[in-house]
């Protein structure tokens, strides 16, 4: 076994041809294996395996600066740098997902969204240069799906810009981000795949020129004169040239020789290269060949034979949201669905299914995906952009001068808010209520249950003048929450009985956390605290009713699956104030602070995100209020 010793990337150097193509094919071998054991992204890493050895070889890691796009495709770059205990991949304590500074000094950059890869590269690159590092290189790996998003294109135009600074790109080109990758960047980049390349008609030429008596030296000389032209004609890779990158490829991702020579060649060049290399997802594992979808981009825990779930998972919010979506489809003719290169993930596939041309793939391009969406619902339709809560921090200018500025009726639907835990710092969806807040006109909804899902989503889409916000969680969708009536537009899921003239606690439950809501009552109720709980349903703007509802309290708390600073609690907070209800407030929710990789049970915990933690604090807070503080103790809720 090869595999167990590369402790480090210097290890490779010593290693033949032969032993190379041995270490991809256990390295391949190991993924599948540790991957199906605890989830990840699979199909991706499976897909890069010669490309990062080849990379280790030709760059000095961590000197030289080895950059990954997104990030999920680092598996191997983690094996070849010392980390092959993969048993708690994903889980607290063990491997982040995604490159990790903590780990290691060969990972660069944490933060897993798109298409951010060539910034820091450019930066990275400039600093070299101010400080004079010669002997620094700089390689950053870009996938053809990354390659859709804005920010590659701005940071490709500064890169371009200094023909003297030397950087390596290396577009990881495999026909897809999650699903296969659209527009006009892929059709270019399919054009360079399925040309031979100019060299090769070129030296074909020569050959058969240079044999031709009296005119064929001379009619060789101009047509390699007119290179550029032919080039684009045979193998149009005009789009970098143009911009001032040097073009390298297309080359074959799985030959290590191959791109090691051309990665060679780049990292000599004075200036910025691109070395197009071409990959296939899930290389080597037929399940993930044969997965259309995705080809195992992410996959839970597998059977590593059949790649089967080895769970069969329960209805999930995201299947929920699907299967309305479709419903509404067929009742109007006027919705159309949005998503960021995220067809599946979102669950907005059945619809593509069902009219496929009232769907549109933007590619990892939110900002973009909002501007259109203004422009849809200006030209008479309703459309209804899904996306995780974490990447809608994307668009939010967009969101703010494009659709709420002009009063568009657009319906933005949140995937993965709250904690969602294996991904880490940057998955978590904890920051969508806080800066949405401060849009003036938006509305937003945060479903308790599936029923509540697919009224809220229906209501949403009523809304014509303004945009519209449906935020839920990762995962399994619970038990339904019934209400218990009614006050304004908030639903009232507990209540004290009659006899209690003033309750102690106004307890304001957002979205999935209501059974915890539910639960808090309950630890409450046993320690003669009467509570009522209530379900804004609409958390902006807040309940009209609800600051009368707070004063016939004597203290109101809010728990919510998102920062604290500028979330529910601190809307509510200020409606208070407003309306002057002087009544002591506790809002409860994420602490302001990127979270390490963990179950979302764990974090939860860790944050005091929980009936027990949150019920003795309330206990305390109702004792102190009676001026009983110092007589009840603390555990006594648990």
């Amino acid at each position: 076994m090869l595999l167990p010793r590369i402790k480090g990337p210097r290890d490779l150097d010593r290693l033949s041809q032969e032993e190379l193509d041995q270490l991809a094919a256990e390295i391949r071998s190991f993924l599948v294996d540790a991957v199906s054991k605890t989830g990840g992204h699979l199909g991706p890493n499976l897909g890069v395996v010669e490309l990062t050895i080849a990379l280790h070889r030709v760059f000095d890691s961590p000197k030289d600066k080895v950059l990954f796009d997104t990030g999920h495709q680092a598996y191997v770059h983690k094996l070849l740098t010392g980390r092959q205990d993969f048993a708690g991949l994903r889980t607290k304590n063990g491997l982040s997902g995604y490159p990790s500074r903590a780990e290691s000094d060969h990972d660069v950059i944490e933060n897993s969204h798109a298409s951010t890869v060539l910034g820091w590269a450019d930066g990275l690159a400039k600093a070299n240069e101010v400080l004079g590092r010669e002997d620094h290189h700089v390689a950053a790996v870009i996938g053809d799906g990354a390659l859709t998003g804005g920010m590659a294109w701005e940071a490709l135009n500064n890169i371009a810009a200094a023909k003297d600074r030397p950087l390596v790109i290396v577009v990881n080109d495999n026909e897809r981000s999650y699903g296969p990758t659209i527009g006009g960047l892929a059709n270019h980049l399919a054009t360079l795949r399925t040309t031979d390349g100019y060299e090769r008609f070129l030296a074909r030429g020569k050959e058969i020129l240079e044999r031709t008596p009296v005119v064929g030296k001379p009619l060789f000389e101009t047509l390699h004169g007119a290179k550029k032209g032919l080039k684009d004609f045979i193998a149009p890779q005009g789009m970098f040239e143009d911009l001032g990158l040097k073009y390298i490829g297309p080359i074959d991702g799985h030959d290590i020789e191959a791109l090691e020579s051309a990665l060679q060649r780049a990292k000599r060049f004075s200036g910025p290269v691109i070395v197009h290399c071409l990959t296939q997802k899930g290389r080597g594992y037929t399940p993930a060949l044969e997965h259309e979808a995705d080809r195992f981009h992410a996959v839970g825990v597998i059977h590593p034979d059949t790649g089967l779930p080895v769970k069969t998972a329960a209805a999930s919010w995201t299947s929920v949201f699907a299967d309305e979506m479709v419903k509404l489809g067929h009742e109007r003719e006027d919705i159309v669905g949005i998503t960021a290169a995220m067809l599946h993930p979102v669950g907005l596939n059945k619809f593509a299914e069902a009219f496929p041309n009232r769907i549109y793939d933007v590619g990892i391009a939110e900002q973009h995906g909002a501007t259109s969406a203004a422009g849809l619902a200006t030209g008479g339709v309703h459309p209804v952009f899904a996306v995780y809560a974490t990447f809608l921090n994307r668009a939010f200018d967009q969101v703010l001068m494009d659709v709420a500025l002009h009063k568009c009726g657009v319906t933005f639907v949140l995937d993965r808010a709250g904690v969602t835990g294996d991904d880490g710092a940057s998955h978590n969806g904890m920051w969508d209520m806080s800066i949405l807040q401060v849009v003036p006109g938006l509305r937003l909804a945060a479903p308790r249950d599936a029923e509540q899902l697919r009224a809220q989503l229906r209501e949403a889409v009523e809304v014509k003048d303004a945009p519209t916000v449906v935020r839920y969680s990762k995962g399994v969708v619970g038990p339904a929450v019934p209400a218990v009536g009614k006050i304004g537009g908030m639903d009232v899921l507990r209540a004290p009985g009659a006899e209690v003239t003033r309750p102690d606690v106004l307890l304001v439950s957002v979205g999935a956390l209501a059974p915890m809501c539910l639960e808090i009552a309950d630890l409450l109720d046993k320690q003669g605290i009467s509570t009522t709980v209530v379900d804004p349903r609409w958390v902006k703007p807040v309940d009209e009713a609800l600051a009368p509802l707070a004063d016939r309290h004597r203290v109101v708390v809010t728990v919510e699956d998102n920062g604290r600073t500028g979330g529910v609690g601190a809307a509510v907070s200020q409606a208070l104030r407003d309306a002057g209800v002087d009544v002591p407030l506790r809002d409860f929710g994420i602490p302001q602070r990127f979270l390490d990789h963990a179950l979302r049970k764990e974090i939860m915990a860790e944050i005091g995100l929980t009936a027990p933690d949150i019920a003795r604090q309330v206990t305390g807070l109702v004792a102190k209020l009676d001026g009983r503080y110092d007589s009840e103790p603390a555990a006594a809720v648990d």
